[in-house]
C-alpha cells in the first residue's frame, strides 16, 4: 500500500493525520490551532477513544511538569504504574529518568514529562504505529503549546515518531535533529539503561550533549 492511500484509509477511519513539511522531510509539521489551549488538549485526551487502547487502559496519561519549560522530556508509551497513577514516568524507569535530570541539575518540576501514546498497551507491548500514528497529533499539539528550547526523546520509538524515520538509536544518537526548528536530542529509554547498564555512560554522554545546546541557544 503507498503512503497516499495509507493516509486515505486513516482519514476514512477519522484518524487525524500529519503532512510532513516540503522543506524538512523528517519532521512531521506541527498541528495547532488559533485556539488551542492546555484545556482544550487535556480535555480532549482525557476521554480518547480513537484506538484500541481506550479498551483497556485505566485512564490516560497526558503528561507533566511546567507547561512552559525549556525541555520537553518525550517517552514511548505509559506502563503499569503510569497507567494506575495517571502521570508519566513514576516506576523504576521514572526514578531513573529523575536521578538523569538532577545529574544535570534539572528538577521534573521544571522540564515537561510526556509520552508518544497516551495510553499504556497491553502487557507493556511497544505501541503498533497505527496506535503511534493516531495519538501522534496530541503530543504536536503538546509541543506547539509548550515551544521548549530542547526535546529529548527516550527511545527509539519516541525518536522514530518525532523525526518520522526508521534509524536506529545508534544511528541517531549524538546528532541533532529537529522538530520544526526545535533541537531533538536522542538518546536511550531509561527502562532500557535498567537492564543494559553499559549504555548509561552513553546516555551522560547524550545529556551532556543536549545541556551544550542548551548553553549555545542561550548565548
Amino acid at each position: 500500500m503507498d503512503n497516499a492511500t495509507r493516509l486515505q484509509y486513516l482519514e476514512a477511519m477519522g484518524i487525524d493525520v500529519w503532512v510532513p513539511r516540503a522543506d524538512n522531510l523528517l519532521a512531521p509539521s506541527i498541528i495547532a490551532e488559533p485556539t488551542d489551549s492546555w484545556g482544550v488538549l487535556q480535555a480532549e485526551v482525557v476521554p480518547c477513544t480513537r484506538c484500541n487502547l481506550c479498551n483497556t487502559r485505566t485512564q490516560t496519561v497526558f503528561g507533566s511538569g511546567n507547561k512552559n519549560a525549556d525541555w520537553m522530556i518525550v517517552g514511548e508509551a505509559p506502563g503499569k504504574n503510569e497507567d494506575r497513577q495517571g502521570l508519566p514516568f513514576v516506576g523504576k524507569a521514572g526514578q531513573l529518568l529523575t536521578e538523569m535530570l538532577r545529574a544535570i541539575d534539572l528538577d521534573r518540576e521544571q522540564v515537561f514529562i510526556t509520552n508518544v501514546v497516551k495510553c499504556r498497551p497491553p502487557d507493556n507491548r511497544e505501541p503498533k504505529p497505527i496506535e503511534v500514528e493516531t495519538c501522534k497529533t496530541y503530543l504536536l499539539r503538546q509541543h506547539a503549546l509548550i515551544k521548549p528550547k530542547i526535546i529529548l526523546a527516550l527511545g527509539h520509538v519516541a525518536a522514530q515518531a518525532l523525526l518520522n524515520t526508521d534509524e536506529s538509536i545508534a544511528e541517531l544518537r549524538g546528532k541533532i535533529h529537529t522538530l520544526n526548528d526545535t533541537p531533538v536530542v536522542v538518546t536511550y529509554h531509561p527502562a532500557h539503561l535498567l537492564r543494559s547498564l553499559l549504555n548509561k555512560r552513553k546516555a551522560w554522554a547524550d545529556l551532556k550533549f543536549a545541556m551544550q545546546i542548551i548553553r549555545n541557544h542561550q548565548r
